[in-house]
């Protein structure tokens, strides 16, 4: 199983010009592997693209991927992670879904597909990411 993160169905939805082949590629090797998932942090970033929820639904189903909740051991450890950044000086808004996602794959241990690494490597070290050896913080 492999979570996702919306930059890269983003990068889909958008036809990014720059991304969009790189994550389709991705998506491609990541299903070969097992099922694609994303938690409610993403669905609701990811919402604001979609005027309907039924084409946002039919964009994931044709993609074939699930939607999966969020443990509760994943959400006090991405309140836990965030205090953890703010204390560090951190004081950019937008940060708190990263949290969540990441702290979903940590805690149970799935690979997360990603274009964001920094943070995920900063505050989660532990969790695989499958990313492009480089890029910007998107």
């Amino acid at each position: 199983m492999t979570l996702v993160d919306t930059n890269i169905l983003l990068d889909i939805v958008t036809d990014d010009p720059t991304w969009a082949d790189w994550s389709i590629q991705q998506l491609d090797i990541a299903a070969t592997k097992g099922p694609l998932i994303i938690n409610g942090v993403v669905y609701a970033e990811l919402s604001v693209r979609f005027e309907r929820i039924e084409d946002l639904d039919a964009v994931l189903a044709e993609a074939g991927i699930g939607l999966a909740e969020i443990p509760p051991a994943a959400l006090f450890l991405a309140g836990k992670v965030f205090q953890r950044y703010r204390r560090a000086g951190g004081s950019r808004r937008g940060v708190l879904p990263d949290f969540f996602i990441g702290a979903h794959a940590a805690i149970t241990g799935l690979p997360l597909l990603t274009r964001d690494i920094a943070r995920y490597r900063t505050y989660f070290p532990t969790v695989q990411l499958i990313a492009p050896r480089h890029t910007s913080h998107t």
